[in-house]
């Protein structure tokens, strides 16, 4: 076997997992941060144009006051 061929103890496995799991969550963080990156770049979030947008699809002529009220409540209620 290669466990018996290489000499393996147990203090070699035990700190071969511990690098191995230190490895593996600094290469989630960094894939997973530009993942995140990537999906923002895609869709970005709210802006005032877009309630604009959709306050004019709704029939509606926003004010600036209008529009600034909802930016504020998104906000809040982040």
């Amino acid at each position: 076997m290669i466990l018996e061929s290489a000499n393996w103890t147990i203090g070699g496995i035990v700190s071969a997992i511990i690098v191995s799991l230190i490895v593996g969550l600094v290469a989630g963080f960094f894939i997973s941060r530009a993942v995140f990156k990537n999906q923002l770049k895609k869709n970005p979030p709210m802006n005032e144009k877009m309630v604009r947008a959709m306050m004019s699809q709704m029939g509606r002529t926003p004010s600036e006051k209008q529009v600034r009220a909802v930016m504020r409540q998104m906000e809040e209620n982040r």
